[in-house]
């Protein structure tokens, strides 16, 4: 059995990014994103588990001659999506041109970890006896984002998470938006939403809203972090991703919740002010978060 600090499980996709500024065409999914941020830190033992067309297997080729840790397995299709970004970076306007195969315990036999974080991209990705046999070696952590997606006609409509109830009492740390927030709970109270999502199984219950902020709630305090302002904004893709791997990396290491989730926003603000995933290092997140203007939420 071989034990991570992190091991990220998720689609590499094919994304197309249209944004005012310009249109990108590039690999991504919370694998990929994972992937490029974490390899800027050397203290943290990671592995990728990811699947992707037999076509698009140089993708993980050229991250293995990274010296990247990636297990790929192949689909018959890699998930195509196509995000439009209107002046507003939080706006999105999602499409899915082509669906991956769901993942399959057998997958991640031999594999330990402190986190396993299931980056699902499309409700069907991973079975609910996935999360259930994870639970058991390690600490589950999901973005919800992807539970909550129903593709009708290449369209995304938000839906419910339908097993959630059960899964969620496997999960030990769950990212949610303010949008989300409301879909699974049905309140718009970030308190009420919190402390529900808790009493149904949440260990710590990350709610982002964007440029303002995030808060962090682990059934006792509800901890307010900060938004660091950019010098400038070009792709805010990703950037969802990229907070939850800076908090899973800093919380591996041990540190607090409100030291993990200062440095998760000032990775994703670093992240937003270019294209692609994040491409800084430590000592620029803590420049960031010493010098970067703050927009702490209300709640």
């Amino acid at each position: 059995m071989i034990t991570y600090d992190i091991c990220c499980v998720g689609h590499i996709t094919l994304d197309k990014v249209v944004t005012p500024r310009q249109t990108v065409y590039m690999p991504g999914g919370t694998s990929f994103y994972f992937l490029h941020a974490i390899k800027h830190f050397e203290d943290v033992d990671y592995l990728l588990v990811t699947s992707l067309a037999q076509s698009e297997m140089k993708v993980v080729e050229e991250m293995r001659s990274q010296g990247l840790s990636v297990n790929a397995f192949a689909s018959k299709s890699s998930v195509y999506f196509e995000n439009i970004y209107d002046d507003n970076p939080d706006n999105r306007t999602q499409h899915v041109l082509a669906k991956a195969d769901p993942f399959t315990i057998s997958q991640l036999e031999g594999i330990d970890a402190t986190y396993f974080h299931l980056g699902a991209l499309l409700a069907d990705d991973f079975p609910l006896e996935m999360l259930r046999d994870l639970s058991k070696r390690g600490l589950v952590s999901v973005d919800s984002q992807g539970y909550l997606r129903e593709v009708r006609d290449q369209k995304v409509y938000a839906i419910d998470w339908k097993e959630k109830k059960e899964a969620l009492q496997y999960i030990h740390t769950l990212k949610v938006n303010e949008h989300e927030m409301e879909v699974l709970t049905g309140s718009s109270d970030v308190k009420t939403a919190a402390k529900m999502l808790h009493r149904w199984g949440v260990k710590e219950v990350l709610l982002t809203f964007g440029s303002f902020g995030s808060v962090v709630y682990d059934g006792v305090d509800f901890y307010k972090i900060p938004a660091y302002k950019p010098q400038v904004v070009v792709d805010s893709t990703g950037c969802g991703d990229t907070y939850t791997i800076g908090y899973l990396y800093q919380r591996a290491k041990g540190k607090s919740i409100e030291e993990a989730g200062k440095y998760a926003a000032a990775m994703a603000t670093i992240k937003i002010q270019k294209s692609g995933p994040f491409d800084g290092c430590d000592e620029d997140v803590r420049t960031v978060m010493e010098n970067s203007e703050q927009i702490t939420p209300e709640i």
